[in-house]
């Protein structure tokens, strides 16, 4: 996990459960595990993500992306911990071409949408002085390829590419939401905030010619090839509706002096990441 990386690079002594030793679909042992773990700071990066996983067992969903991280909130409001909750974009009203703000509408449009946005406010009941990130398109785990790294992997084995061109986000690099949830500027916001790129928002195929591009430059590619232009609703494996038009505004996260990369240098800061790990 980058976080744990990240936090190992600091020298801070950490302790990341394996889901043996804390199963997030068992609240009453999250709490404990809370309870009982002495941290100052918790922060939960786990959830079930998978949006046809969540509508095949939505019990299991609301578990873990919402009961749960109430329960660790709470414990954290009985010993005083600081609490860091991670949510998604996906809890925004995708209908309208706009980049949102903290406040924006939500309209979940799926068992997991719904089930983060569950989280959200539980969360935000148990614990007020909570930290609330929303993030998006998250990259640049080579531990655990996404989008982009199926991307680069299927080009330099030759197969034909095909990515969404009409859903927009922010992409944001596991580094980055690592790097800010801990950083000093955030240490007494509370609420919600929308952690991304900077900039405009993109679509995967976007992002997809970015990632070539940049694998390109680094000659494990001998040219950028083509990438054809699928439509959202036409995407065969997409059981669950996704929200077309989720992009974030990182402009409240900016005048906190935190600074943003773009979408594209987060994009190519991944391939590049990717590449140095083999």
């Amino acid at each position: 996990m980058v976080l744990c990386e990240v936090l190992r690079q600091r020298g801070c002594a950490f302790i990341a459960p394996s889901h043996a030793e804390c199963d997030l679909a068992d609240p009453a042992a999250v709490s404990d595990f809370v309870l009982g773990c002495g941290a100052s700071l918790v922060i939960n990066a786990a959830a079930v993500s998978s949006l046809e996983r969540c509508a095949e067992d939505p019990l299991t969903a609301h578990l873990v992306n919402a009961v749960s991280p109430a329960a660790m909130a709470l414990a954290c409001r009985h010993t005083g911990a600081r609490f860091v909750h991670l949510s998604t974009d996906y809890v925004l009203d995708g209908r309208r071409p706009v980049q949102h703000g903290e406040g924006a509408k939500c309209r979940p449009c799926s068992v997991y949408a719904e089930s983060k946005r569950e989280g959200e406010l539980q969360v935000a009941e148990a614990l007020p002085s909570a930290l609330i990130a929303r993030v998006s398109w998250i990259c640049g785990n080579p531990q655990r390829p996404g989008f982009l790294e199926s991307v680069v992997t299927k080009a330099r084995a030759g197969l034909p590419l095909a990515a969404v061109a009409d859903k927009f986000s922010m992409p944001t690099s596991a580094e980055d939401i690592a790097r800010v949830i801990l950083s000093p500027q955030l240490e007494s916001y509370q609420g919600v905030l929308h952690l991304c790129s900077a900039g405009e928002p993109v679509s995967w195929r976007q992002m997809a010619l970015w990632a070539l591009e940049e694998a390109a430059a680094a000659g494990v590619l001998s040219a950028v090839p083509p990438v054809e232009a699928q439509l959202l609703d036409r995407v065969p494996f997409f059981r669950e509706p996704r929200p077309r038009h989720t992009a974030m505004s990182c402009a409240r996260l900016l005048s906190l002096g935190v600074t943003m990369p773009t979408a594209e240098e987060t994009v190519r800061r991944a391939v590049r990441r990717m590449l140095a790990a083999g």
